[in-house]
C-alpha cells in the first residue's frame, strides 16, 4: 500500500492504537500492524476522520473579494475539514444546469479540500436535470444573501415533490418570510426583533408537508429545536449559535441570518449538541469584507466566517471534558457523510482517507493573524481552540504544523453522467 498512518485513531467508536493503510486515496485496511511504502507514526496524537462541513458559502464565482474557492478551502483544511458543501447563492446562483456547470468549471483546480455543490431551488427551476450534478438542494424560506427566496406555499410544495423524485436532500433556511419584520435596524437586538424565533418555528412546521428528505439548516432557538425534533428531519447547528448570543456585542460583525438569539437559546442548543441530539455541525461560513461589515448596521450584510474555527473550538471542549469525542466525530464527520451519501466520515476500509491529526496538548487562543480566510476577521479572537496538527485529503497531506504541506488536491464529490 502507498501510505500507512499510525496513531491513536478513532475506529469503531473509540480511540486505540491503529495503523491505517491507504492506497489510491482510499483506506484499504485498518490493523494493529501494517507496512507501506511510506509510514508516518504520529505516536500518541489523535487520528480522527476529517470533518465534513455541510454548509459553506465560498463566494465563488461572483463575490471573490470576500472569499474564493482557494482561500476558503485552505481555511477549511487548517481547521481539520476535508470536504465542504457549498451553497448556491453565488453570482450567478446555481439555479440552472448551465449555471451549476459553469460554477464547476470556474472552481476546478482551486480547491485544497474535496467539495460538493448545492443546486438552488427557485419557482419553476428544473431540479431533475441538476440532480445528477449536485450534492443536494437548498431552499430559502426566508430572505437572506442572494435572491433565492421561495415564499409561496404552492412553489414550496412543487419543490418538495421534485426533490423527493431525485432522492436528494433538501437543506432549508427555515425562517418564514411572512413573519420577518422590515423595520430599520440599529443593532443586534433590532435584528433579533425583525427575525423572531416564531419565524423559525413556523417555517419548520410547514416543512412537514413537503414529503422529501429535509435538513434544517442552522437551528438558532430552543423553540426551533423543539419543533424540528417533532419531525424526521436532520438538523444542523453552527458554532456561532453555540458560542455567541445577542449580548456578545460587536455590532454588524455579529449580524447573521438567522440571528444570534438569547443566552437561554444558546444554552439549549449547546446542551442538545452535547447530548448528541443535533445531527451535524455546520459552519455556515459566510465571509464578508471588513469594509462590508463596517457599514451602518441596517445595510451591512449578514454572515460571518467559521469554517476554520468551528472544529478547533469543539476540540477545546473535548480537551476540557465538556464534549464527548464520539459526539463530535458523529456530528462533524459521520452524520454529514451519511446524510449526503459520501464515502467519507469514518476510518474504515473503503472510505476516502480524509483524516485529521490532533495534538491535544496544543490548546491555545485563536488569533486572527493565523487564520486563512480572505475576509481577515473573526469573532472568536482569544477563544480557546485546538487546531489540528495535520489534515489529509484522500491520503494527501495538505497542511501540517501550521503550514501548507501539499498541493491543491480537492475534487468534486459528485461526478455527473
Amino acid at each position: 500500500m502507498d501510505l500507512v498512518i499510525e496513531g491513536r485513531a478513532f475506529v469503531k467508536g473509540r480511540l486505540s492504537n491503529w495503523c491505517i493503510g491507504i492506497e489510491d486515496g482510499r483506506i484499504v485496511e485498518v490493523a494493529k500492524n501494517l507496512r507501506g511504502e511510506e509510514h508516518v507514526d504520529y505516536g500518541q496524537m489523535l487520528v480522527l476522520p476529517a470533518a465534513i462541513d455541510p454548509h459553506v458559502h465560498l463566494r465563488d464565482p461572483g463575490l471573490t473579494a470576500k472569499e474564493d474557492f482557494s482561500t476558503g478551502t485552505l481555511a477549511a483544511a487548517f481547521g481539520g475539514v476535508g470536504c465542504v458543501l457549498d451553497m448556491p447563492n453565488t453570482i450567478p446562483p446555481t439555479t440552472s444546469l448551465a449555471n451549476l456547470m459553469e460554477k464547476k468549471r470556474t472552481i476546478a483546480g482551486k480547491a485544497w479540500t474535496d467539495y460538493g455543490l448545492f443546486a438552488g431551488c427557485i419557482p419553476g427551476g428544473n431540479l431533475e436535470e441538476m440532480a445528477p450534478h449536485a450534492v443536494g438542494f437548498k431552499m430559502f424560506m426566508g430572505s437572506s444573501t442572494g435572491k433565492l427566496l421561495v415564499a409561496e406555499e404552492r412553489d414550496r410544495a412543487r419543490i418538495g415533490h421534485a426533490v423527493k423524485a431525485t432522492g436528494k436532500v433538501l437543506s432549508v433556511h427555515a425562517e418564514e418570510e411572512a413573519l420577518i419584520g422590515k423595520e430599520r435596524e440599529q443593532d443586534i437586538r433590532d435584528h433579533l426583533r425583525n427575525r423572531p424565533y416564531q419565524a423559525e418555528v413556523a417555517a419548520i412546521d410547514k416543512l412537514s408537508a413537503l414529503g422529501c428528505r429535509v435538513n434544517v439548516c442552522h437551528l438558532s432557538s430552543a423553540a426551533g429545536l423543539s419543533a424540528a425534533s417533532r419531525y424526521n428531519f436532520t438538523k444542523e447547528v453552527t458554532a456561532h449559535h453555540l458560542f455567541l448570543d445577542r449580548d456578545n456585542g460587536r455590532g454588524a460583525y455579529a449580524k447573521v441570518n438567522p440571528p444570534l438569539r438569547t443566552r437561554d437559546d444558546r444554552f439549549a442548543l449547546m446542551q442538545a449538541f452535547l447530548d448528541g441530539r443535533i445531527d451535524m455541525l455546520a459552519s455556515d461560513h459566510a465571509p464578508h469584507t471588513i469594509e462590508d461589515k463596517s457599514q451602518e448596521f441596517d445595510i451591512a450584510p449578514s454572515g460571518m466566517p467559521g469554517v476554520e474555527t468551528q472544529v478547533p473550538l469543539m476540540l477545546a471542549l473535548v480537551k476540557k471534558g465538556a464534549l464527548p469525542l464520539d459526539v463530535l466525530v458523529r456530528a462533524m464527520a459521520e452524520r454529514p457523510a451519511e446524510v449526503f451519501s459520501l464515502k467519507k466520515g469514518r476510518i474504515e476500509a473503503g472510505r476516502d482517507a480524509d483524516l485529521m491529526v490532533v495534538d491535544t496538548r496544543a490548546l491555545g487562543g485563536i488569533k486572527v493573524n493565523n487564520l486563512h480566510s480572505k475576509c481577515g476577521w473573526t469573532l472568536y479572537e482569544g477563544f480557546d481552540a485546538i487546531f489540528p496538527y495535520a489534515t489529509y485529503v484522500r491520503g494527501h497531506k495538505v497542511v501540517e504544523d501550521g503550514a501548507i504541506a501539499g498541493e491543491r488536491v480537492g475534487r468534486d464529490v459528485v461526478v455527473g453522467p
